[in-house]
């Protein structure tokens, strides 16, 4: 009998290992929704409807020998796992992989495909409506979904508001940022950068109404809806006695060069709940493929085990289907609009886990 492996949480690195280890272990994937939600492509979907039949993936398309279960893991203590409905698991691996919490349309929780979309129809209805778009966070999600808005909506007024002094905080190279500023400006898009909001609009993200906020410095902004592009919080209130200690300040789980919990054996943590490495869709992939990597030969006793590597800063920001830039290890330069647009821009990267959700059981 092979040994078993569970993974809680379906995102990118989640459904990536479950995909990798199928037939190599006893698999069981659990999510409490029922498709995999590719949030990359969100804010296309929110300007263009027609892209919510390209970004679900449904789970029960993944696995060919193991198995998916529609659940919530409640608590995990080791690798004692209790969901939601009372099944207690504890197999001879766990990996944890739940992700982080953002505000939706960007990321819709625990909600099942129909209600993530339905939720996701409403909000392109009131964006639709609105002349006047407000958008809070200056990060890479702000960015493309200013980019998003005015290439489809050249007409609306668009403000990104943040307290940083500059766009895409981080690890970049300032040309990026420059880059970034300059397309911005030629979609005419707003900045208020460099003052803090003296609060938070009383509107509901995503919803029509009468957005009204005043900056530190005194700047008024007015607009129909907002929309909120920043807080992201790891999804690791679940964990309990050892693992819940093994969390920092920011409850990010503490892991080695194996991606392995921290005083813990065969519990590994990959994606936004681990401090491995920046919160980004493709570094949650790379951990998932070189966990996978290291758990079969775990599993089978061939090979050897490697150690986790920290990636070079890399980022590609795309503004609309044509434009954004981008920062590439090995690249010399910003990586260039056109770049960008055959990479991520055009296609979302839709065809990549398409193809992962293939699985007919026979």
């Amino acid at each position: 009998m092979s040994p078993s492996v569970v993974v809680v949480g379906g995102g990118y690195g989640g459904y990536k290992i479950a995909k990798t280890l199928d037939g190599v272990a006893e698999v069981t994937l659990v999510d409490p929704s029922d498709a995999f939600l590719h949030n990359v492509a969100s804010w296309r979907a929110l300007v263009e409807p027609e892209w919510l039949d390209r970004i679900f993936f449904p789970y029960d398309r993944l696995l060919r020998h193991g198995r998916f279960l529609r659940d919530r893991a409640v608590e995990v203590d080791g690798r004692r796992v209790t969901l939601a409905s009372g099944t207690r698991l504890e197999p001879d691996y766990l990996v944890l992989a739940t992700g982080s919490y953002y505000p939706s349309p960007a990321k819709w929780g625990d909600a099942d495909s129909a209600t993530a979309r339905a939720g996701m129809r409403a909000s392109h209805e009131a964006l639709r409506g609105a002349a006047r778009v407000l958008v809070v966070g200056a990060g890479p999600a702000g960015l493309e979904l200013a980019g998003e808005i005015k290439t489809t909506f050249p007409d609306k007024r668009v403000i990104v508001a943040d307290q940083a002094p500059d766009v895409l905080a981080g690890p970049f190279d300032q040309e990026l940022r420059e880059e970034l500023r300059r397309q911005l400006d030629k979609l005419g898009v707003e900045l208020a950068l460099g003052s803090p909001l003296r609060g938070l609009p009383d509107v509901e993200p995503a919803t029509a109404g009468n957005v009204s906020v005043t900056n530190e410095d005194g700047d008024e902004m007015a607009a129909d809806v907002w929309f909120r592009c920043f807080g992201v919080v790891p999804a690791t209130g679940y964990l309990r006695g050892a693992l819940a200690e093994a969390r920092d300040e920011a409850g990010y789980l503490r892991v080695d060069d194996q991606l392995r919990v921290v005083g813990q054996e065969r519990v590994f943590a990959i994606g936004d709940i681990s401090d491995a490495e920046r919160n980004m869709a493709g570094l949650a992939g790379f951990q998932a493929d070189f966990l996978a990597a290291n758990l079969t030969v775990l599993i089978t006793g061939e090979g050897e085990l490697g150690r986790y590597r920290i990636n070079p800063p890399m980022i590609a920001v795309p503004l609309g289907p044509e434009g954004g830039a981008g920062q590439f290890p090995g690249f010399d330069g910003i990586v260039p609009a056109e770049v960008v647009a055959d990479v991520k821009g055009r296609a979302m990267l839709v065809d990549k886990h398409l193809e992962q959700f293939d699985a007919a059981k026979g």
